[in-house]
């Protein structure tokens, strides 16, 4: 990975600096997904949350009730509905996560330089000396000398409410402890961390797979998020669980990489994953803080040339609480951009922060600020290296559409696709100016009914850096004579006219499919 080259514009003038940022119709190229929860459940609230910039609504099963889930999905389709922006919905597993079980919810209160028991016998109450757990293989995967850390979930920094211990012995399945750091365990969900140690619980569990199939199969889920990818064949055997349902054969599968085992094992699972998922919060207790930009560099990298969406978690925890980001967390956002990130997920922020719609927004103005400085001609000589010669037909196609919308400084590429992989392509050389692309319906039969495809294709490019999707008329049969084509161009025009992305002579850059050829065409727009 050639690092010595910063990925940023040479020189930055200062004065654009003072100059405010001006709104646009698109935010940013760099999607933000949202964890929809207890702040943000309300239709008004997600109404604002897709206004500012929001493109992917997560729902995390680690807490919530499918019921709670539901309510807050069916606010969303109202609030899609109301401000006519398309969402798509990430399930997101509870996975192989350690628990601690405090069933009476009240306080406990660990004093540093104290002793403390961690038992698998979830019929003992919670106390100061001893705290329950959700896992009985804790002994025999620990030695003395271990650290081990216990945080709320969706942790955010406040290390009042966050505990060190280290082992100081294993008796049977129970764990000792020694408090390092004095605490008050106080939310109603904790959960443990043991650096670099092997979890032997499987990576998709049963209640994950009762989500799936109940929850999953009725909502027609675009994303699953898969928490705790540890191996290629974690990817593997979800990939067969959603199979065996219909409506979940176009789902996409994100690895959520939290731990060393997935680090090792980052390229096979990135050959298997349809995206990636940089799941700093634990990967933060499991790698020594100074090493946890080298992996989000390194694994952006690897993501960027593969193709493949990459999304950075847990940018600005402080917003939480506060309605402006620490100065180190505004940085990280535009660093993750320069990076190349597809998307930042934003989770404790949202799910139960007390500024949701301000931290979405302000997410997105440092993105968008971050995009006008990334040194798009470096990125795009990189990956064509990196993909080498021969090209593929659409790998060439594609390069070659973002090359000529850079030559003639187009406003826009317009790209015509049905499995949307086309404009994928396209989004990989991350031109500098947005890429509609048009998703062309396909008519498809079981034998018992006919339906078309094309809003999963439209909702899954909500994820890619630059893409964003509108959904052609399904009574033009795709790829037919060249008046449909012409016909839907016109409306993507439209679409762009409107949104004010497109102006009297501009010029727009199509890529589309004729019969058996792919063509890049330039266009020059009149009054």
């Amino acid at each position: 990975m050639n690092s010595n080259h910063l990925l940023l514009e040479e020189p930055i003038r200062m004065a654009s600096i003072l100059e405010p940022s001006k709104p646009t119709f698109f935010p940013a190229m760099t999607k933000i997904v949202g964890t929809l929860g207890s702040k943000s459940q309300s239709v008004n609230v997600i109404c604002s949350c897709l206004n500012a910039g929001m493109s992917v609504a997560r729902f995390d099963f680690s807490w919530g009730d499918a019921d709670f889930h539901q309510e807050t999905l069916e606010n969303l389709k109202m609030a899609v509905k109301s401000t006519k922006k398309l969402c798509a919905v990430m399930l997101d597993t509870v996975g192989p996560e350690l628990q601690v079980v405090n069933k009476t919810q009240h306080p406990i209160t660990l004093q540093a330089d104290s002793s403390l028991v961690l038992t698998p016998d979830q019929s003992k109450e919670a106390t100061s000396n001893s705290l329950p757990i959700n896992f009985s293989g804790l002994s025999k995967a620990v030695k003395k000398g271990d650290t081990v850390f216990i945080g709320q979930y969706l942790f955010t920094g406040n290390e009042t409410t966050s505990v060190w211990l280290e082992v100081t012995d294993v008796i049977g399945e129970d764990v000792v402890c020694l408090v390092k750091t004095s605490a008050t365990l106080a939310a109603s969900l904790y959960v443990l961390h043991v650096s670099q140690i092997r979890i032997d619980l499987p990576t998709l569990t049963d209640k994950d797979k009762e989500v799936i199939s109940t929850w999953g199969v009725r909502n027609n889920i675009d994303f699953l998020s898969l928490s705790h990818t540890r191996h290629a064949e974690d990817i593997r055997q979800a990939r067969q669980f959603l199979s065996k349902w219909g409506e979940l054969s176009q789902t996409q599968i994100f690895a959520k990489i939290e731990n060393f085992e997935g680090l090792n094992h980052f390229d096979e699972i990135l050959r298997e994953a349809d995206g990636v998922i940089i799941s700093r919060g634990n990967l933060g207790v499991d790698l020594p803080p100074e090493k946890v930009f080298l992996f989000q560099k390194a694994a952006v990298y690897k993501c960027n040339m593969a193709g493949k969406p990459v999304i950075v978690t847990r940018v600005v925890d402080s917003m939480t609480d506060n309605l402006r980001p620490t100065r180190a967390e505004a940085t990280d956002v535009a660093n993750a951009v320069l990076d190349g990130s597809d998307a930042i997920l934003l989770g404790a922020e949202t799910l139960r922060g007390l500024y949701p719609v301000e931290t979405i927004s302000i997410v997105g103005k440092i993105c968008a600020e971050a995009e006008k400085v990334f040194n798009h001609d470096l990125y795009f000589k990189k990956t064509v290296r990196y993909v080498g010669e021969p090209m593929s037909h659409l790998e060439s196609i594609a390069s070659s559409a973002v090359r000529a919308a850079i030559k003639v400084k187009a406003s826009v590429i317009i790209c015509f696709t049905s499995s949307g992989r086309a404009a994928r392509l396209i989004a990989k050389y991350r031109p500098t100016m947005p890429v509609i692309s048009v998703v062309i319906p396909r008519l498809q039969t079981n034998q018992l009914k006919w339906t078309f495809s094309g809003a999963f294709e439209a909702r899954q490019s909500l994820i890619v850096r630059g893409l964003f999707p509108m959904l052609a008329d399904p009574r033009h049969p795709a790829e037919s004579t060249s008046t449909t084509n012409e016909s839907i161009l016109k409306v993507a025009l439209d679409h762009g006219k409107a949104s004010g992305i497109i102006k009297a002579h501009d010029r727009v850059v199509v890529c589309q499919k004729v019969v058996d050829a792919s063509v890049v065409k330039i266009l020059e727009l009149e009054d």
